[in-house]
């Protein structure tokens, strides 16, 4: 495609993407689909493009006002993900000018805002979290996330999957906290390989991983994923039974677990039923009460530590629905909760970097539940066999009692899970 052709379009996608009517990767998918004569290579300078931008949607609000053109434009320039160039050869001599000077600011002569690029009501929880560690999270959150993969233990090995993918072209590393993962270079398109077809791999963070590993759940046993959502835990958690007992995959979308239908084929397991509730006291919720040996709840949450691959989140989520969230989580996880027999395991996580939706929620679980017992979740990695795990943990006087997970330190998304056994 042109340059000038190729800016066009992003800045046609930046618009759309910026009203925030809609998640950004669906936004993206909506392009496509409707541009189809668009390359592997145009996709890729899109997607990033757009992605650029709103990583650091505050800094180019800020330097757009100086240039010329339509906003959109301007975004789209300063986003551009490809040679400076190629970008070059579709700008006008002004445009140009603009771009070098925008180009040549030191960073260190930024305001903060402009340097972290996220909400105010975002900021001061962090730095209240992390004080001198704000920095770092900020720079990954800025960067993309990397292509995790996991092995499906139930039909491959993972040394065995790794040297297949490299005689494919595919350069892969062990992760190395979860026993499952392989951490892919690049970003190949996985669905044209032969692991993937027959179900060897599916695509999955770490930290993902790592939940499905606290269930812990064995063979024989009956097992429930409260939110399964598109299925990546409930099929690992399959595998780990070694597709024997009974796993339900439950969840308020149909469309989510319509998601879940060709990845359960590829995995050949036999032992997961999914099925469509309408809340969290649904009558099928009802008559498993008090049956179940484990529940996972990777509950609904503000997505905030996924902001590496989904940074429109941070725009379109604020304090007000963290709150409402919070309620929403407290509610699920006291629902789940009724499924456990006695000598069950709850394990209730999110995907969030807050304490409201994470060790606030598990804390006010704890006292409102005398009948379940925390867990201390690096004892149960430490079981596990999972390397350093006390690195992974906070919480408790020993630092121990949760999961909690950092895009800088541990190179997945930001991951929370806490762990009771009922008495």
């Amino acid at each position: 495609m042109h340059p000038k052709a190729l800016l066009d379009a992003c800045a046609e996608l930046v618009k759309l993407t910026l009203k925030f009517d809609h998640p950004a990767d669906a936004v993206v998918s909506r392009y496509f689909r409707e541009h189809r004569t668009l390359g592997p290579r145009e996709r890729a300078t899109l997607a990033e493009t757009v992605y650029t931008v709103l990583r650091r949607k505050l800094l180019f609000d800020h330097l757009s006002p100086s240039g010329s053109g339509p906003k959109e434009r301007r975004m789209a320039i300063l986003g551009f993900h490809g040679p400076r160039d190629f970008l070059k050869s579709a700008l006008t001599e002004q445009e140009k000018n603009w771009l070098d000077q925008c180009d040549s600011i030191d960073p260190a002569d930024l305001l903060e805002r402009h340097r972290h690029n996220l909400p105010e009501w975002l900021v001061q929880p962090l730095k209240a979290q992390l004080g001198a560690d704000f920095w770092p999270l900020v720079e990954s959150l800025n960067q993309g996330a990397p292509l995790d993969l996991r092995v499906n233990t139930l039909t491959d090995k993972r040394a065995d999957v790794q040297q297949e993918l490299k005689l494919a072209g595919i350069a892969a590393t062990p992760t190395p906290y979860s026993p499952w993962g392989l951490r892919a270079e690049g970003k190949p398109a996985l669905t044209k390989y032969d692991a993937f077809a027959r179900g060897a791999v599916e695509v999955q963070d770490e930290g993902s991983q790592l939940l499905a590993l606290l269930l812990d759940a064995k063979r024989g046993e009956m097992v429930v994923d409260f939110c399964a959502g598109a299925g990546g835990k409930t099929l690992a958690i399959g595998a780990s039974m070694r597709n024997t007992g009974r796993l339900y995959a439950f969840d308020t979308s149909a469309h989510r677990l319509d998601a879940l239908k060709p990845r359960l084929a590829r995995s050949k397991l036999s032992n997961v039923h999914p099925a469509v509730i309408a809340h969290e006291r649904d009558e099928r919720i009802k008559r498993l009460a008090g049956k179940i040996d484990r529940v996972i709840v990777d509950a609904p949450c503000s997505g905030l530590g996924t902001l590496r691959r989904n940074p429109d989140l941070k725009w379109r989520q604020s304090l007000q629905s963290v709150q409402e969230m919070a309620a929403k989580q407290a509610a699920i996880l006291q629902s789940a909760a009724r499924l456990l027999k006695p000598g069950g395991r709850l394990v209730y996580a999110t995907c969030s970097l807050l304490p409201e939706e994470n060790e606030q929620v598990a804390q006010a679980f704890s006292q409102a539940h005398s009948d379940f017992s925390p867990l201390a979740v690096a004892e149960l990695l430490e079981y596990l066999k999972v390397e350093n795990a006390a690195s992974l943990c906070s919480g408790g006087a020993a630092g121990r009692d949760f999961l909690r997970l950092w895009p800088h330190r541990h190179h997945t998304d930001g991951f929370f899970a806490a762990v009771w056994q009922r008495m």
